[in-house]
């Protein structure tokens, strides 16, 4: 049970600005940020969860039936994250490939404190055994001026980011991604390669803070597990329960901005009407649909929006939403098993996609193009697709940042290697100002 106290806040920015800054003294923090981006379907503009009172950690052996049981039993929210590499828990795949970063396959946690921020109201949900904590919080986050004690330095030494596939390199993984394509293997893949730095630190909330500001996403992340960090800038969100209507949002498709009002119209019109970014769209929806129908109530599947262009403050994205309806008889983690990992982040066919994915790049994918989320104490859920993100192991001096694109048919490597960069910037530019 918890104990729930309401509060009205005079300026809800500064308040979560405070609010990231209280946080850093536990071991375990989400926080999940939507930027004030009225999006449909948005719940919270910002929540945050920290100080786990049970926990769920594993690999992706049984990693569902155990996160269903965990669920089943803790009936609260709960918190957590989803690696990509979760798919060898329903399929025959495997993931072989380097890992810097070591995050565990699967992690929840139950938290002792939940802050829930919606317009100017401030919700605390703690656990019974804190109630009497809540106020003291309350008026320790508003008097704080921690971030005026911060050093606001990201980096104290400079911070030289290398390729793991140098640009030759992947012009001839993307030849033979095209190769399996014309084959018929498969329609489409998302092939994506990382950026890294070894022997680096940096400072995790400023550079967060700094990522967020650039970018501004709907989706933006903040998780600490102990020594591990993800610093996210995400546009997408990958699957949403509210009651019985499950909600999927794929991104394919992107162009750049520009400064110019005219040009940047342009630029958002051109990837509108532009048929290569279309079809890699149009086929991971209805790769979305196939795998909405598993958990949805027959006829229920349904595109509400197809190919909508939307504007971030570094790019724009084609955005489709898919929903479905599913009995109450269906269990949530079922739904995100049987969708899991997000097609936008692996291709069509899926299977084969996965595994052309896993013999042509270099890295582990992890905790990138996973996703970030909660459940509710009701089984509803909602979860971000881990892109445009930092990933930092702090005992390891490992950072990391991977980009991908959508390989098909008529992909062109040179311009699938810029879009990538594009994609790239405002993590590089974070790391190495």
């Amino acid at each position: 049970m918890r104990t729930l106290y309401n509060q009205t806040i005079k300026n809800p920015k500064v308040f979560k600005q405070r609010l990231l800054y209280w946080a850093q003294q536990f071991d375990d923090v989400v926080w999940l940020d939507s930027n004030d981006y009225k999006a449909q379907y948005s719940s919270y503009d910002a929540v945050l969860a920290v100080d786990a009172f049970t926990s769920l950690q594993t690999d992706f052996t049984e990693a569902f039936e155990r996160l269903k049981e965990y669920q089943q039993t803790v009936k609260d929210w709960i918190f957590g994250y989803l690696t990509y590499d979760l798919k060898n828990a329903t399929e025959d795949l495997k993931s072989n490939n380097y890992d810097g970063l070591g995050f565990p396959d699967l992690y929840f946690f139950q938290p002792k404190k939940l802050i829930l921020i919606k317009d100017e109201i401030v919700e605390f949900q703690y656990l019974k055994m804190l109630d009497e904590e809540i106020e003291d919080d309350f008026n320790s986050i508003t008097n704080c001026h921690c971030e005026e004690q911060s050093d606001g330095a990201i980096s104290h030494n400079p911070i030289k980011i290398k390729l793991r596939i140098h640009k030759d390199e992947y012009f001839e993984k993307v030849n033979t991604m095209l190769a399996h394509i014309h084959r018929g293997d498969i329609y489409e893949a998302n092939f994506c390669q990382e950026f890294y730095a070894e022997d680096s630190t940096i400072n995790p909330i400023e550079t967060y803070k700094k990522l967020n500001k650039i970018s501004k996403p709907p989706f933006a992340t903040y998780l600490k597990s102990f020594d591990k960090y993800l610093l996210s800038a995400s546009p997408e969100r990958y699957i949403k329960k509210t009651g019985n209507k499950v909600i999927s949002q794929p991104i394919k498709g992107t162009a750049q901005r520009s400064l110019n009002k005219e040009e940047d119209k342009l630029l958002a019109d051109a990837l509108a009407n532009d048929t290569k970014e279309r079809s890699e769209n149009i086929m991971i929806v209805d790769l979305v649909r196939n795998d909405l129908s598993q958990t949805a109530e027959k006829g229920s599947v349904k595109v509400e929006e197809l190919c909508k262009v939307y504007s971030f403050l570094q790019v724009h994205q084609m955005i489709s939403t898919v929903t479905s309806k599913v009995s109450e008889d269906v269990h949530p983690v079922d739904i995100i098993k049987t969708t899991f990992p997000m097609g936008s982040m692996t291709g069509a066919p899926k299977i084969s996609a996965m595994k052309i994915i896993e013999n042509l790049e270099e890295t582990k994918r992890g905790l990138y193009s996973g996703a970030v989320g909660y459940f509710t104490p009701k089984g509803d859920f909602d979860f971000n697709v881990i892109i445009r993100s930092i990933l930092y192991n702090e005992t390891q001096k490992y950072i990391s940042y991977s980009v991908g694109s959508a390989i098909t048919a008529k992909s062109n490597p040179l311009r699938e290697y810029e879009e990538c960069l594009v994609k790239a910037k405002a993590m590089r530019e974070v790391l190495e100002n």
